[in-house]
């Protein structure tokens, strides 16, 4: 970490906001003019939007996540956490992946923390549940998928079989929706290869207690979406919760009650809880409430943007909320990088607005829903259409031009080549097999003499 003369900005977070507005701000700026460093527990950025198809195979995990010191090569990196900030003094807290905490001057705070999974005090939620917010998450659940099938193919006990065979999902919005969606096509795909396993076999299970799934796209589209997942054999039920789910006994609220190896959690997101240690202003569900130019309420030094702010939607009318989607977040963070140079050059700051575009939904391989937004007019698609528009937007919006060809590449060798179905599941714990052929010596064993055919061997 150097230390400079100049004015710092800091970027508390790497994800889609941080990554976009400080790409922005190294844009703007004269050579010299500032110090932009970015403090982020990974030293990567994750595109959320393509986690389903990366648990699914369609695309390589390493191609989902953008490596912040290539992107950033004008900018500090620091791995770590931002533990505290104090306003008065202008110092923020660093906590390193190792070592001690230390304090970091900045002049220009820039806050996107971005959300976590929000979750309720469920038993057995925090020992089972599998989360869809992170590329490890997803790759996981991948790896995790595929040995269900694995031990379901190679056992004769029908209950574990069962239970490995069974699939439950907690929430119906985009995330839900698009996992399970792209997780049954890829174990309909594998079950070609597993002589003792077929799709009838398989259990999924959608859960949510809204009384409609992938509200995002309005209600036509999610009714359609409703039926087509139905359809595909998946077990959709609404306006009902999960009340306990202890080694794998899932209870709902309706008084279903199954068995499963595989939970996967995607009932909606709440803000980064670090932001209630940063003494900003924040809204009533825990977001940094912003005025419309993304500066935190009564402070002209502090933006924030995303999922982790309260950002008035001037498009949609007073009262109306930016909600926490990678289309608001990039425009938010190239609007948010222009204003912090203006900030630091005295120039008047820029109010955010911009009008919902629509939304597009990925189900599977060929399957989609979409709603894209001309004006007034809106054009709903659904089926193998609204699937390209879903990657095509998101093919796009994918950050860097090496990460565009690197999806692209994916996808078109997806059309000739057969979906990859091999579990790697081991990834997870490499040091396993080399720990137990090593087996860790004893203080006795250590101490006791060789015996004389080791000797001799030894010699």
């Amino acid at each position: 970490m150097s230390t400079t003369e100049r004015p710092r900005i800091l970027v508390v977070g790497g994800g889609y906001v941080g990554l976009y507005a400080a790409r922005r701000i190294l844009k703007k700026m004269r050579y010299g003019e500032a110090t932009v460093t970015v403090v982020d527990p990974r030293s990567y950025m994750t595109y959320q939007p393509f986690l389903p198809e990366a648990a699914a195979g369609s695309i390589s995990p390493r191609h989902v996540v953008v490596p912040l010191r290539r992107v950033l090569p004008k900018a500090e990196v620091l791995t770590g956490r931002v533990s505290t900030i104090d306003q008065d003094r202008k110092v923020a807290v660093i906590q390193p992946l190792v070592g001690e905490t230390y304090e970091l001057p900045f002049d220009y705070l820039v806050v996107a923390l971005g959300a976590v999974s929000r979750t309720f005090p469920i038993p057995g939620l925090a020992e089972n549940g599998i989360g869809m917010k992170g590329i490890e998450e997803a790759i996981g659940l991948r790896n995790h998928v595929l040995e269900q099938l694995d031990k379901a193919d190679s056992t004769t006990d029908e209950e574990i079989r069962r239970k490995a065979l069974t699939f439950v999902f907690v929430g119906g919005g985009f995330a839900g929706a698009e996992t399970i969606g792209e997780v049954e096509d890829m174990a309909r795909d594998a079950a070609k290869y597993y002589p003792n396993v077929k799709r009838e076999d398989m259990r999924f299970v959608l859960v949510d207690a809204a009384d409609k799934i992938l509200p995002e796209v309005g209600p036509k589209l999610g009714k359609w979406g409703l039926e087509h997942l139905q359809k595909r054999g998946i077990e959709v039920y609404l306006e009902t919760s999960m009340n306990s789910c202890i080694d794998g006994h899932v209870v709902l609220k309706n008084g279903l009650e199954v068995d499963s190896n595989t939970i996967v959690w995607t009932a909606g997101v709440k803000p980064n809880p670090a932001l209630a240690r940063f003494g900003l202003p924040l809204g009533p569900r825990g977001h940094v409430d912003t005025a419309p130019t993304l500066q935190a309420q009564g402070s002209d030094y502090i933006w924030a943007a995303g999922d982790n702010a309260q950002v008035p939607d001037l498009a949609t009318g007073e009262g109306a909320w930016c909600p926490p989607n990678a289309q608001h977040a990039l425009r938010q963070a190239k609007v948010l990088g222009d204003n912090v140079i203006s900030g630091m050059r005295g120039f008047p700051q820029k109010e955010y607005k911009h009008a919902n575009k629509g939304a597009v939904a990925g189900l599977g391989l060929h399957k989609g829903v979409a709603m894209i937004v001309f004006g007034k007019m809106k054009i709903k698609l659904k089926g193998r259409l609204a699937w390209y528009m879903h990657r095509g937007y998101h093919g796009m919006a994918m950050p860097t031009f090496n990460r565009k060809i690197r999806v692209l590449a994916d996808w078109t060798l997806g059309m000739f080549l057969k979906r990859e179905v091999v579990s790697l599941g081991a990834i997870e714990n490499p040091r396993e097999e080399f720990y137990e052929a090593a087996s860790p010596v004893s203080a006795a064993t250590a101490a006791k003499p060789a015996a004389p055919a080791e000797k001799a061997k030894a010699s």
